[in-house]
């Protein structure tokens, strides 16, 4: 009908996504919290997913008083809307990095075993998320102010499986309006409106001065930087995937004369895919890569680097290899430089790096 779903903004960017990645018998998974944006998405995916199988879930967190009956309320609203099939996903919300990075570890772990559970044979269902050009603008602001690098300010991607967010290109105005049209009334979550997190503070303080200082366009000014920032990214590891191919040897060491001349964003693309495939390496920081490439291109370089998850990276001679540790051995050996001797001493410095920069919690995996 004019002005309905069928011709919102929403559902236009939702069909026009299902085109571009999914197939046509592919199961999708709605994930909603009972908010504008997921509400939004929920009435457009039942008007534009065709023959496709479709559910819907909804997380309890468990964060606030009454949060069950919540969840519960939001089952109930999009059974009403037409889902024949909602689960309500009760997690933990527990470990390192504050409420909002464990809430989302704690919320995409039970999504992901739900999808798995939702697949058709070895056709994977997607989970589609409600992120919407607002939440892209946060996410790489956050990025940029906090150093994170380029991966980071490339946002949210539009689909990386299982995860599809198919409105990184409407508005949070957009969303909130669809309800209007649909006659729902979302929930109003108070941790968006508290300050304690630095995303409220953002969406409330800093993207509004920067739309006043610089007339007006910041959200999507930052969201073609991310989407540029990804085309880039991807060159960059396609290039690397090449490379490491050529330069890594039937027993797995690298060849370092190979990667002799290749340029320092190609050197840690390698080193970090080869680090975690081959030896199986966790999620490494700018120091840890940095060590790595002067291992690569400095002869006084550190003769072996730790990485998370147990891991030394060691040179010898023109081979960079993998060696795992084994647990309990105490803390990280210091890493190890050539002497004006040519003897390994101590250059001072641990083999284990500081935590990892803090990413944003709008990227998702």
């Amino acid at each position: 009908m004019p002005g309905g779903p069928a011709a919102s903004p929403v559902t236009a960017a939702l069909r026009a996504w299902l085109g571009e990645h999914v197939g046509a018998d592919q199961p999708l998974v709605v994930a909603c919290s009972g908010g504008a944006d997921s509400l939004a998405l929920a009435v457009a995916v039942l008007a534009v997913a065709g023959d496709r199988p479709v559910r819907a879930a909804t997380v309890d967190h468990g964060l606030q008083d009454g949060s069950a009956e919540r969840a519960a309320d939001t089952a109930d609203v999009l059974a009403g809307l037409g889902y024949s099939e909602v689960a309500v996903l009760p997690v933990t919300v527990a470990g390192p990095g504050g409420v909002e990075a464990a809430a989302r570890r704690a919320r995409y772990g039970a999504l992901r075993a739900h999808a798995l559970a939702s697949s058709l044979g070895r056709v994977p269902a997607a989970v589609l998320l409600a992120h919407t050009a607002d939440d892209q603008a946060e996410t790489v602001l956050l990025g940029l102010a906090r150093g994170s690098g380029p991966r980071s300010i490339a946002g949210m991607r539009p689909w990386r499986p299982p995860w599809g967010r198919p409105l990184l290109t409407v508005t949070r105005a957009d969303t909130e309006h669809a309800c209007r049209v649909a006659g729902l009334r979302p929930w109003q979550d108070p941790h968006n409106s508290d300050p304690a997190f630095t995303r409220v503070r953002l969406r409330r303080e800093v993207l509004p001065l920067l739309d006043a200082v610089l007339g007006g366009g910041v959200r999507s000014a930052l969201a073609r930087t991310a989407s540029l920032m990804r085309d880039d990214l991807d060159a960059l590891d396609e290039i690397a995937a090449a490379v490491l191919a050529a330069v890594v040897r039937h027993d797995r060491t690298l060849d370092v004369d190979a990667l002799s001349g290749q340029p320092t964003a190609v050197l840690g693309r390698v080193l970090r895919a080869w680090a975690a495939a081959d030896g199986g390496a966790g999620p490494l920081t700018f120091d840890h890569l940095s060590r790595m490439i002067t291992q690569l291109t400095d002869p006084r370089g550190p003769a072996q680097v730790r990485l998370p998850g147990g891991v030394d990276v060691v040179r010898t001679g023109n081979s960079l290899r993998l060696r795992h540790v084994a647990a309990g051995l105490g803390p990280p050996p210091l890493s190890l430089a050539p002497g004006p001797d040519g003897r390994l001493i101590p250059d001072g410095r641990t083999g284990a790096a500081p935590g990892p920069i803090p990413e944003p919690t709008g990227e998702n995996p």
